[in-house]
């Protein structure tokens, strides 16, 4: 099978201090990969780099055939809007705007319509247990809700790709495990690739293989796809 995202001897250091150390990793598409490590290892700096947020000092990132490390700022700001979704392990749901605001946002940023924006959006709260909490901001949301309404932002533009860096770690077990459930549901029904970031064993249990990263340097553990 041919990778939908291919990284190749990525190196990167800030300062004086390397993040990656020439590292390898390839995901397929639709598949669910769980990028490993302990703290300080490099695994969301190599996320970042696979998104484009980050462009390395030295190696290539390929997406479906593009090397995206060579790309201009405007043209891998672009690649994210239109291609990517991101959840964090905060949120980082913007306070000022409503839930289904929030949700909208990356469609809204996009271009689109504040109606037809919004009218995508609704459908997401029933999908994701939300229903009732449209209007509320994100200081009026529990930490689990308020993770649900960032993953519904992450995948209202139905993106190819889904970067997700430590969606639960805000989060206590339980609500956490409630979390990943929906992700993967919602995954697995759009066809979405997944990038997952995590420390926690549990968490990486619900992906289909794992990437160990440990100073700089990815290791790849193929695993059984788990059932649908």
């Amino acid at each position: 099978m041919t990778a939908l995202i291919e990284a190749r001897g990525l190196e990167l250091s800030f300062g004086e201090t390397p993040a990656l150390r020439g590292a390898d990793l390839a995901v397929d598409a639709g598949e669910m990969l769980a990028v490993m490590g302990p703290s300080g290892s490099g695994k969301s700096t190599l996320l970042h780099c696979l998104a484009g947020i980050l462009v390395p000092d030295a190696g290539e990132v390929h997406v479906d055939g593009l090397r995206i490390d060579t790309l201009d700022e405007a043209r891998r700001s672009a690649l994210r809007r239109d291609r990517f979704g991101f959840v964090f392990q905060f949120g980082q749901l913007v306070p000022e705007l409503t839930a289904e605001e929030n949700v909208a946002l990356p469609l809204l940023l996009g271009g689109a319509r504040r109606a037809s924006a919004l009218a995508e959006a609704r459908p997401w709260f029933a999908r994701l247990g939300l229903d009732g909490l449209e209007h509320r901001r994100s200081g009026e949301l529990s930490g689990g809700q308020a993770q649900r309404v960032a993953l519904a932002r992450g995948l209202v533009t139905r993106p190819q790709v889904l970067f997700a860096d430590e969606p639960t770690g805000a989060l206590d077990s339980l609500t956490g495990e409630q979390v990943m459930e929906l992700m993967v549901a919602a995954a697995r029904a759009e066809g979405t690739t997944v990038v997952l970031v995590t420390h926690e064993p549990r968490v990486a249990a619900f992906a289909d293989r794992e990437a160990v990263v440990r100073d700089g340097r990815a290791t790849s553990l193929r695993t059984e796809r788990l059932a649908s």
